[in-house]
């Protein structure tokens, strides 16, 4: 079958768009994201590639129609506020529901890199604490 040349292109491929570093106000240590998708309305999905080198983290933070991550390589830890801290690693999906106070990040021996899937806003909170972060540990 021929392909119909009065049609419009559906398929758009895009340039990728540079690493960005991670804000402070967001991470504590060195973290690099990669945009992939940023939903054009009626769609707010989001999907970032996010790079955490080893102890980097993410402040306490809510979303407000929740997140999902895909670990894709290296451990890290995750917590929510009043619950245990637990390892991840490549493989590893991760639901928070919405409006769920978090942090993620990269266990202190391992880099981590997750996709994050989210839609809605974003609501950051106070940097997680040494003393927070070294109750955990790669498991």
């Amino acid at each position: 079958m021929k392909p119909d040349t009065a049609r419009e292109e559906l398929v758009e491929v895009q340039p990728k768009r540079p690493s960005a570093k991670g804000p402070a106000e967001w991470f504590t240590g060195d973290v690099w994201i990669d945009p992939i998708a940023r939903g054009q309305a009626p769609s707010r999905l989001n999907v970032s590639a996010v790079r955490f080198t080893p102890g980097a983290r993410t402040a306490w933070h809510s979303h407000s129609l929740g997140q999902t991550l895909y670990v894709t390589d290296g451990v890290g830890l995750i917590q929510s506020r009043g619950a245990d801290m637990a390892s991840i690693r490549a493989g590893d999906v991760i639901y928070t529901p919405p409006d769920e106070w978090h942090w993620h990040g990269a266990a202190p021996d391992h880099f981590m890199v997750h996709l994050s899937m989210t839609e809605g806003d974003a609501s950051w909170g106070d940097h997680v604490t040494d003393a927070e972060y070294g109750r955990g540990g790669a498991r």
